[in-house]
């Protein structure tokens, strides 16, 4: 009976999710996990039992970055790749009745269909067939034992039958050839195993020298589940390990990890792009290695890879086919080689070799791999993922996602390390040797003459003397072509100008309230139906700004060669520095070029009927296949030939027709793509055009337009050369901004990926023309396409009115563009709540629905679910409002009377407010003395971590983590020195007048178990609040969602793209993130797949206005609701959209006193407001006969797609949205009391230990022994110190807590003053994250052999500090990465630190006694830093757009330095501070002191003593 119930459970899954994929928003293939991951080598050539044991200690070790499904025994996957046993399986086949032979013996280790026993028989044949017919001799079967009562009902019910065949070498093969032919075997197997249509034969491994054991258990009973692995026989050289965490819950036991060579933690953002140039590359990739057997590699990545797993094949691919396994790690995931002028040059032309012939696999990426003779440990080139090591003294090497996973006793560390940005290491197993990052570059960098072959490379500026390709445009040419290709007035102004003037992207604000593309009235060219995709939680977006040293807009055109080759003419290219051309760098490009370029017309006859742009895509496609065929290396395809008879095909479906035709026909690498594009104007269309496939791009008429601006003198003294270079400058930041949302570094790996979701284009369209992107909302095919396109071209060649449109897309212009917001609607509804006039709110509304369409509810109506009932029986206005939510809006957007008009008014009537970013002042925690409270319910976490302290966290019901936003989804932003008051800088812990940056990412979200991390330290710090999660709508959120809920995320909120007061580039606002509705129903659908709907709640926002927008998005899934846009109407907002301006002439969003005296707003408008939008929604429950809000929850089936307005509007298919997910059981909204409680960490014992402190304030000394798996210590006991005593109440050091051993992540969160913490040991990532006081000591033991060179070794993870507001930190040793990210007043002293040192920093003060890592600095404005530098190096490794810095020039400075390093050696011993201490008049000159730019005329005390002389002087 159990097995039928768990086998219904597991059909019932895949039947719902069958369904949702064929008619809902679901998306299988958007599924993301992230996970632990480890390596464990012996270093002295020998196999040992010890280094089995260490894998599966360390993978125990590792449980909590995986996800337990509620059985509480089905994990994600978890698993060990080790050497085969010999002697283990010989005594197996000699036990059936064989004699093994001298050989090695292959094994195979396979999951078989568990049920159907007919299958399994088949499976059994397919691979002994493979196997014999290539002369191989079979052993037989051994059944693995297994251990099925220790795993959940799932895992079980989706168990495998689980055999390894054996395999006797009759051949005679060495080990090199052998394990190549297993390897052609398995693909063999795997295609016949398709071919049969049997889906559920996998085989892990199949090799002479490894066997991977995994599957769908817990971490911890990998051993238990395994028995084999218990065997003392089991040794080996090497072990990788890994826990897999998983966004959705169903059990796959094929994608546990280790896959066949490497285990994987993080993303790859580009696996769309890199699969796609994959399948380009196949057809060249022939090998010696492989012979005439090269096709049976093919395809290279099977449909439905993982991420992981595709990476995995190509890593395979390009190991068996002669490469070593550092080699192919740097040819797919290479270390960023520009701007940095300390690597040598043999590792310069080594990667200018690598960049040359491969895309990279570019994302956060740890790996574990080995080639069975190489086991490497490396980093993606922005080191986004930990990677920790220790060498012992008896030949281990213990690498892993975290330090201390394996106990090593003091006495036996040699060295304690990380793995940085870019870097690897390597051990040679065969001969024991440990290769560090410098050591196995040099020696591949000396495999080959690199060096050579890269001066094949030629660059655009070696090519002189080319001749013009632009033509001029008389004035009426240039207004025809303008009008054809949809361009208006505001274009002109608004995006243009600013690019040409500022090399800037324009920036707006109060989002986007027009309609979306395919519902506008208004012609839109085709790249307004391309939605950026962008990174939220499973992996991060870069800082495209500050972090631009690991970006690349770099291009290489020719002929693309066999990867699988090794040669000098692998790199003869033409290397340009971005993809946008001028025509002048167009005429340099063809001119090289000119014996094999192809031009291609991508016009078509106006006259031709309704077919003719289905049959000019067929003929270009055509025309380019012939070039292709006949040689051509190099394609232009041009709209140039637009005239009367001739309309211009979109660009976007020109580029995308041929490059799609070419990939399909294996072509693709043979040419490079350029497109001329008269539509191209803003940096939106660029993006389009290389996502979909050219490899270059020449906006040709946005040059002519420029020139007319410049000969109608409105460029000043610009010449058209200059405009044009500024124009491309602003684009090529604009690209590296799109691409960084993306977490994309390299314009290689964005080519071709497709990152976009059509919104509102045919399905059939889009898997032609763009195959694999996501389009959800069907919509408009060619036909449509062709009307639109002719009916421009109608008007600009079949009129004598040749005036521009004046365009309304980006602001509200009479005659253009419908917006949400009309002047006529914001007074009815500011009259309304003024005056309590619920009718005239009434008019309002009904106002709202006489608009065109312009959201996508527009095109929905709502169906009763019975007869009408009195209004009476509905649920209350007073209940009703307890489900609004005014959405986070900081202060500094808004100002300080908006911002605290909202507050009093939510709270008035039970709702919630959002703090938004920026903290809040102490003194609103507590209510007024005339009742009013001004204290936000929600207190909102974001990248900035402004004023986020101990005390802010514990003063609210619900903390709101902010992922993104909808205003620019994968952006940070900036706060302008104008902006920041002193009262803006009080609650910000920062400096009167200095700008704030927030990063684009949460530095402690890397990942969807860094975000599990982040929700952990929260509920630590406040034991009642719940956690919001705040993602923003786009294609692939449902399973995002999927892996917040199971990260233990109490409430989800989606945002809609429209966004609101976040100033923005005016591409973010218009095509970035889709409508609420969409990313609600999605997230609804999937979450009740997964059965975890009923344990979160769904709150969404963006753009709700009326009853009606809250009753369909009750019915898309939601429960609460943010209303933010429409309170700032009631308060005043006239939208003139410059809120990024502080010109806010009502007062609203401005910090100008003069302006805020404007401010009309009060809280009773916004109650009003509330109120009446509740008392519509109680009218519209009546009317359906429902008596609740949870009545209507999730049901689709009360809504219908209505016609309303243009007839292209009748080939929108919304029944996606509709569709329903079975809930089971379960029931459709959060039924969850209280929150998603997670585990106790060691605070829970330290709170039962102090008592005496909290019941007499007694001082204590507190000691434990502590592993890994101890995270957030400190953090839950400062909670409660905060609350009884306050910020300040106690000393510092009240408490003393003495640890020993290595501390788990996010060691002190939010530590407040009174509390000290010290370890003996180490610790791992996110130490003092958030430090609000407390002190931290890490420091080896005293026993420890590492105390004499603690500056050679890491103590403390990445991310240290980060957003720290005051406390010390002192640590004797090395640093991560991202060391004091964002400190906003600790003060800390360590002994070197990795990439991106004192980022975003806003105060505090840091003294680094080592070097530094790349970047150091970058977008610190606030703050001191003093680093220790006997190699001079930091003049290379430093970003100086924001700071200075020099030699100790002053004796207050240098005082302040040697306090602190007094202080770091009293708390640590630190023998090396000590040294630099006692030879201090000879090390002195060795200090830089780093200070930011803002800050030098704001100093107490000047940077030099001859300053403080002058000033001195001058107060005199």
């Amino acid at each position: 009976m159990t097995d039928m119930i768990r086998k219904s459970d597991v059909e019932q899954w895949q039947d719902n999710a069958k369904h949702l994929a064929e008619t809902g928003m679901y998306r299988p293939e958007e599924e993301h996990d992230a996970c632990g991951v480890g390596l464990i080598a012996s270093l002295d050539g020998m196999p040992h039992r010890a280094v089995v044991e260490a894998g599966i200690t360390a993978l125990k070790a590792l449980w909590h970055r995986g996800a337990v499904d509620a059985d509480g025994k089905t994990g994600d996957g978890a698993g060990i790749h080790v050497q085969i046993p010999q002697d283990f399986f010989r005594e197996h086949v000699r036990r059936t009745g064989f004699e093994p032979g001298e050989g090695k013996l292959g094994l195979g280790m396979v999951f078989l269909p568990k049920t159907d026993l007919a299958a399994q028989e088949t499976c059994r044949t397919i691979v002994e067939t493979a196997i014999l017919d290539f002369g191989y001799g079979i052993f037989g079967w051994r059944q693995v034992p297994v251990d099925a009562t220790i795993i959940g009902e799932k895992a079980n019910a989706t168990r495998p039958e689980i055999e390894q065949v054996l395999i006797e070498n009759r051949l005679g093969k060495d080990d090199h050839d052998f394990e190549r032919d297993l390897f052609l075997i398995r693909r063999r197997i795997e295609k016949q195993a398709l071919n049969a249509h049997i889906s559920e034969l996998y085989i892990c491994s199949l090799s002479c020298r490894s066997v991977i054991y995994k599957g769908m258990f817990l971490a911890e009973q990998i051993d238990y589940f395994y028995p084999d692995l218990q065997d003392a026989r089991f040794v080996s050289t090497f072990a990788v390990y890994h826990q897999r965490y998983s966004t959705n819950t169903f059990p796959t036991w094929k994608l546990a990890q280790p896959f066949r060579m490497l285990a994987h933690n993080g993303e790859i953002n580009t696996l769309r792009g890199n699969v796609n140039w994959m399948k380009s590359h196949e057809i060249k990739m022939t090998s010696e290695a492989f012979g005439e057997l090269s096709d049976d590699i093919k395809p290279i990545v099977q449909s439905g890879s993982s991420d992981s797993a595709a990476l995995d094949a190509v890593f395979e691919v390009l190991v068996r086919a002669g490469r070593i396994a550092p080699m192919v790690k740097t040819l797919l995931i290479p270390e960023s080689a520009s701007n940095k002028p300390l690597m040598p040059q043999s590792h310069r032309d080594f990667y200018a070799y690598c960049n040359a012939i491969m895309e990279p696999w570019d994302g956060p990426a740890a790996i574990c791999a080995t080639d069975g003779r190489w086991a490497v440990a490396g980093m993606d080139r922005n080191g986004l993922r930990p990677i920790r090591y220790t060498v012992t003294t008896d030949n281990l090497l213990i690498v892993g996602s975290e330090t201390g996973m394996v106990p090593v006793p003091e006495h036996k560390v040699v060295r304690k390390g990380r793995v940085g940005p870019g870097e690897m290491i390597a051990v040679d197993l065969k001969k024991g040797r440990l290769y560090g990052d410098r050591e196995i570059k040099d020696k591949l960098a000396s495999e080959h003459p690199y060096g050579e072959w890269v001066k094949n490379i030629v660059t655009i500026d070696k090519i002189k003397d080319a001749a013009p390709v632009a033509r001029d445009f008389s004035r009426d040419e240039l207004r025809q072509r303008q009008l054809a290709f949809g361009l208006s007035l505001e274009d002109m102004e608004l995006i243009l100008h600013p690019m040409a003037e500022d090399a800037k992207e324009a920036i707006g604000s109060m989002g986007d309230d027009t309609p979306i593309a395919v519902l506008s009235e208004q012609y839109r060219g085709l790249h307004h139906f391309f939605r950026q995709q962008f990174s939220q939680v499973t992996n991060p977006p870069i800082d495209s700004l500050r972090e631009k040293r690991v970006m690349s807009l770099r291009t290489r055109m020719g002929n693309l060669t066999n990867v699988l080759d090794e040669d000098a003419h692998q790199v003869r290219i033409l290397l340009l520095e971005s993809p946008v051309l001028t025509n002048a760098d167009l005429a340099r490009v063809m001119k090289y070029a000119e014996k094999t370029t192809a031009k291609i017309d991508c016009t078509f006859p106006v006259a031709a009927g309704e077919g003719a742009l289905r049959d000019a895509l067929k003929r270009i496609r055509a025309e380019a296949e012939n070039a292709v065929r006949g040689g051509a290396g190099h394609i232009v395809l041009t709209d140039e030939a637009i005239g009367p008879d001739q309309a211009a095909m979109p660009m976007i479906l020109a580029t995308g027709a041929v490059h799609s035709h070419l990939v399909r026909q294996g072509l693709r690498t043979f040419t490079s793509l350029t497109v001329r594009s008269g539509e191209c104007l803003d940096v939106h269309y660029f993006a389009v055009l290389i996502g979909v496939g050219a490899t270059s791009v020449n906006a040709y008429l946005a040059e002519a337009c420029l020139a007319d601006r410049v000969a109608r003198g409105l460029l000043g003294k610009l010449t058209v050369e200059q405009a044009a270079a500024r124009y491309r400058e602003a684009v090529d930041g604009g690209l590296l901004k799109i691409m960084s949302k993306m977490g994309i570094s390299v314009i290689s790996s964005y080519r071709g990926g497709y990152n976009f979701e059509a919104l509102g284009l045919s399905r059939a369209l889009v898997a032609d023309l763009f195959p694999g992107m996501p389009s959800r909302i069907s919509g408009m095919g060619l036909l449509g396409i062709q009307k639109k396109v002719l009916g421009l071209h109608e008007k600009a060649f079949r009129s004598d009115v040749l005036a521009l449109p004046v365009g309304g897309i980006y602001r509200y212009r009479r005659g253009g563009e419908a917006h949400a917001w009309e002047a006529s609607l914001i007074h009815m509804l500011q009259t309304a709540v003024g005056s309590e006039n619920y009718a005239l709110f009434k008019k309002y509304t009904a106002g709202l629905r006489d608009l065109p369409p312009i959201s996508v509810r527009d095109l929905l109506e709502i169906k009763p679910a019975g007869q009408a009932i009195p209004i009476e029986q509905v649920e209350s206005v007073t209940e009703i409002r307890k489900r609004f939510v005014t959405p986070g809006m900081s202060l500094g957007a808004l100002g300080p009377e908006a911002h605290e008009t909202l507050t009093i008014a939510m709270n008035r009537i039970g709702a919630k407010s959002d703090s938004g970013e920026g903290g809040e002042a102490p003194e609103n925690f507590k209510p007024r003395p005339n009742g009013d409270n001004a204290n936000s319910s929600i207190k909102q976490v974001a990248s900035g971590r402004f004023g986020v302290t101990a005390e802010y966290l514990n003063n609210c019901r619900e903390l709101e983590i902010k992922v993104a936003q909808g205003a620019k989804p994968g952006e940070g932003g900036q706060l302008p020195g104008f902006k920041v008051t002193e009262l803006i800088a009080r609650r910000r812990l920062s400096t009167p007048g200095v700008m704030l940056i927030s990063p684009p990412p949460h530095h402690d979200i890397y990942s969807i178990e860094d975000l599990a991390q982040l929700i952990y330290d929260l509920k630590q710090i406040n034991p009642e609040a719940s956690v919001c999660v705040k993602l923003v709508s786009e294609a692939g959120i449902g399973t995002i969602a999927a892996g917040v809920a199971k990260a233990k995320a109490d409430v989800i909120l989606i945002s809609g793209h429209v966004g609101g007061t976040g100033a923005s580039p005016q591409t973010s606002v218009k095509y970035a993130g889709t409508p609420w509705e969409m990313g609600l129903s999605e997230v609804n659908q999937v979450l009740t797949l997964n059965k975890l709907r009923h344990r979160v709640l769904l709150r969404t926002d963006g753009g709700l206005k009326s009853g009606r927008d809250i009753v369909i998005a009750a019915m898309l899934g939601a429960e609460e609701y943010g209303v933010g846009t429409a309170a700032l109407v009631a308060m005043g907002c006239i939208m003139v959209r410059q809120c990024h301006s502080n010109t806010c002439p009502v007062g609203v969003c401005t910090q100008n006193e003069a302006l805020r005296q404007k401010f009309t707003g009060s809280p009773e408008k916004v109650v009003n407001l509330f109120s009446f939008i509740a008392e519509e929604v109680r009218e519209i429950l009546a009317s359906l006969g429902v008596r609740t809000i949870d009545e209507i929850i999730g049901r689709t089936d009360l809504l219908m797609q209505v016609s309303r307005g243009w007839a292209h509007l009748d080939d929108l298919d919304l029944n996606p949205i509709l569709a329903q997910a079975d809930a089971g059981d379960n029931a459709r909204y959060c039924t969850l009391e209280g929150r998603n409680e997670v585990p106790d960490t060691l605070d829970a014992q330290m709170i039962l230990d102090a008592a005496p402190v909290f019941s007499h304030g007694e001082k204590m000394q507190l000691a434990y022994n502590i592993r890994n798996t101890h995270r957030a210590i400190g953090t839950r006991l400062s909670s409660h110190l905060v609350r009884k005593f306050g910020m300040t109440g106690l000393k510092p050091g009240h408490i003393t807590v003495r640890l020993t051993g290595s501390a788990g992540q996010s060691l002190g969160a939010f530590a407040v003053q009174g509390l000290k913490l010290e370890v003996f040991g180490d610790a791992n990532d996110y130490v003092g994250k958030g430090l609000s006081g407390g002190m931290i000591v890490v420091r080896p033991a005293p026993s420890s052999p590492l105390m004499p060179k603690t500056n050679e070794n890491t103590i403390v993870g990445n991310t240290v500090l980060y957003g720290a507001t005051g406390g010390k930190l002192f640590a004797a040793g090395q640093a991560g990465e991202r060391f004091a990210v964002r400190n906003s007043g600790a003060v800390t002293v360590v002994e070197g630190c990795g990439s991106n040192g004192c980022e975003y920093m806003t105060g505090g003060r840091v003294v680094v006694l080592g070097g530094v890592g790349d970047n150091f600095g970058a977008g610190m404005t606030g703050g001191m830093a003093f680093v220790f530098d006997p190699a001079d190096t930091l003049p290379i490794a430093i970003n100086d757009e924001s700071v200075v810095y020099q030699r100790l020039a002053s004796s207050y400075w240098e005082g302040v330095l040697r306090g602190m390093i007094e202080e770091h050696i009293r708390e640590t011993q630190s023998v090396y501070a000590g040294n630099i201490f006692s030879d201090w008049d000879s090390l002195r000159g060795k200090f830089w002191q780093v200070c930011p730019k803002e800050m030098i005329a704001r100093l107490e005390h000047p940077l030099s003593d001859a300053a403080a002389a002058a000033n001195d002087e001058k107060r005199a």
